[in-house]
């Protein structure tokens, strides 16, 4: 596996692969690697001739007091898994050059954006959608693989893409879950041994909402009210609860299929993110 840090590189190298006839996936992440990342991997080792990875630890999707400094940052650890799992290029931009000291385009992405992660941190998805884009723009993928633990990510990437006429396919892998189904994240590190235990409480309340939806429930408001109650009993702080459809990620009445249930809690001064399919496709 190559290691780039240059925009020309990581293009040179691009461009040979697509000139022999390769389909180029890329992988975009912010580091600290878990198997959920290394699934997507997997999955863009499976489909595309070239896997890119990239790691970059994105200022611009952080907003005041949010967690850019400590984030945790493992390159060297996040080289060996990529290596294991087959990846031909790690693009590691420095984060000094990454965007100029003038640097004043941004790129915003209405309506799949306001609600959500969007409500309750201002600004986060204008990060994110410049700096996907600007990513694609340098890889210029074939594919891009995403995880659906970042369902309302993955809702505004896939507008963008759509709305800008990126030449690229979005793939999704479902999300990837410890034994007591708490979703994997980089910020799990986080958690101490008590707050752990206190997390495992957030995956048991969407399972039990899933569990209300298969005996008839389909009013989104009751099942947000009483998943919001179960994990508050849990010892959890909820920055919210919504039914969404994940494609707009509007909020219907009645809850349909297709429809996933997305929240965000908190435990001490760690913030998690998870979502489920409420019924079978």
């Amino acid at each position: 596996m190559k290691t780039v840090r240059e925009v020309a590189d990581l293009r040179a190298l691009v461009s040979a692969a697509k000139r022999s006839g390769q389909t180029v996936g890329f992988v975009p992440t912010m580091g600290a690697l878990h198997a959920g990342h290394v699934s997507l991997v997997a999955r863009a080792r499976g489909e595309c001739g070239l896997v890119v990875v990239s790691i970059f630890v994105n200022p611009l999707q952080f907003g005041p007091g949010e967690d850019f400094e400590r984030y945790p940052r493992k390159e060297a650890e996040d080289r060996a898994a990529l290596e294991r799992e087959g990846a031909d290029l790690l693009y590691s931009p420095d984060p000094r050059t990454f965007y100029a000291p003038d640097f004043s385009t941004r790129v915003e992405v209405g309506k799949v954006s306001e609600r959500g992660e969007g409500g309750i941190r201002p600004g986060h998805f204008r990060g994110v959608a410049t700096v996907v884009a600007k990513l694609f723009h340098q890889v210029q993928p074939d594919a891009a693989f995403f995880g659906m633990k970042d369902l309302q990510q993955v809702a505004v990437i896939r507008r963008m893409v759509r709305d800008l006429d990126f030449p690229i396919r979005i793939e999704t892998g479902e999300t990837i879950r410890e034994p007591d189904g708490l979703a994997l994240s980089s910020r799990n590190a986080y958690l101490t041994a008590d707050e752990r235990q206190v997390a495992a409480g957030f995956p048991a309340a969407l399972f039990e909402a899933r569990d209300r939806v298969a005996a008839g429930e389909r009013d989104s408001g009751q099942l947000e009210a009483d998943t919001r109650l179960d994990l508050k009993s849990a010892g959890l702080v909820v920055d919210y609860v919504e039914v969404v459809e994940p494609e707009s990620m509007a909020h219907p009445r009645r809850i349909e299929r297709g429809c996933r249930l997305a929240a965000a809690v908190r435990v001490g001064k760690t913030r998690l993110l998870d979502n489920i399919a409420l019924l079978e496709e």
